[in-house]
């Protein structure tokens, strides 16, 4: 089994306006969406399921945040979970257990955000995760080895983990005292990766839009001791000066990093690699540009492939090298915010 893997400009007050509320589950029917049959190169590129999110708001005033899941061709497409009001993010399927994680931001003015979980039906929706416990998730991974669940809250300005049932939560890093300015994009956590084998996470800080201000961090998994999450030696600026990082996924074979980027061309809206080499300055390739807003990314390295996707609510796959780039669907019906490879 293969574990792997956004940020919206919505202004304050209009999420402020949105309800939230409880999340209903539903079982798989029609779906009105626009599908582009890609090719599959062989029959084992046909299989696996390919989890991803709606972020609900082309329903605003009444959102309606929704898991969908395909097979990796775009076929298949089946809506597991609608009815979310609290504006899911983040994604992660723990198959051995049958289990699909989510973030939910919440209101970003306030500190609601959640953490949910259901099984892979969608149904058995549970909060492990409540309300006040963390200000506002956005993507999720799972490490496998040690059980545990680590996500960028990026209003709270930090990155924490919890076991899977949600318990024992602990701020891992702060990239700003709690009482700062919550506006301030440069101290945003978005995205998260984990490597268990070397002891890293891996997070971006987006930075304002269009500044070319973004970064991507490394530290220890366990900090040093004597140390506070607001006060690690251990932390590593890896990449600076990048358009709007988001999403972050890596294969820990190859030791490379993976990350879907916004802003503006020709650098931003991308999706991009770099590999992780202590004796060599780092240098980041673009492997897919004219994306809509990129965000989410998962990757299959079994066949070679990712997925990832847009603001403007397209679901793409492509070679690791970024070619042959297929629109598995160009329009969702809403707004795509995290994707999930599970084999």
């Amino acid at each position: 089994m293969v574990y792997s893997s956004r940020q919206h400009n919505i202004s304050t007050s209009l999420f402020s306006k949105f309800d939230i509320s409880s999340v209903s589950s539903k079982l798989s029917f029609s779906i009105e969406m626009t599908r582009h049959t890609a090719p599959s190169s062989s029959a084992a590129a046909a299989t696996g399921r390919v989890y991803f999110l709606d972020i609900g708001l082309s329903t605003y005033p009444n959102p309606n945040g929704r898991i969908i899941t395909c097979k990796p061709d775009g076929s298949d497409i089946r809506e597991l979970v609608t009815q979310i009001k609290t504006l899911p993010d983040g994604i992660a399927v723990d198959s051995d257990r049958q289990h699909i994680y989510w973030t939910n931001m919440g209101v970003p003015s306030a500190n609601d955000g959640s953490i949910q979980r259901c099984d892979l039906s969608g149904k058995d929706i549970v909060t492990i995760v409540p309300q006040g416990q963390t200000h506002t998730p956005k993507q999720i991974t799972i490490a496998p080895k040690s059980q545990k669940l680590y996500w960028s809250d990026r209003e709270g300005m930090c990155v924490m983990r919890a076991n899977m049932d949600g318990s024992d939560i602990e701020v891992l890093y702060r990239s700003a005292p709690p009482d700062s300015d919550k506006q301030c994009t440069l101290n945003w956590c978005v995205g998260i990766a984990v490597d268990e084998e070397t002891g890293s996470v891996f997070w971006s800080q987006k930075g304002p839009p269009r500044a070319g201000q973004g970064r991507i961090f490394r530290m220890n998994i366990e900090m040093n001791a004597g140390e506070s999450a607001g006060r690690r030696t251990d932390v590593q600026c890896i990449l600076e000066g990048l358009p709007e990082p988001i999403d972050l996924e890596l294969d820990t074979a190859s030791q490379t990093l993976y990350w879907t980027d916004r802003g503006d061309p020709p650098n931003g809206n991308t999706v991009n690699s770099v590999v992780l080499d202590a004796n060599v300055k780092l240098r980041p390739k673009i492997l897919v540009r004219k994306l809509h807003e990129g965000i989410g990314i998962s990757l299959d390295l079994r066949n070679g492939r990712m997925f990832f996707g847009d603001l403007g609510g397209g679901l793409y796959s492509a070679n690791l090298d970024g070619s042959c780039k297929n629109t598995l669907i160009s329009e969702i019906g809403g707004v795509t915010t995290g994707i999930f490879y599970v084999e």
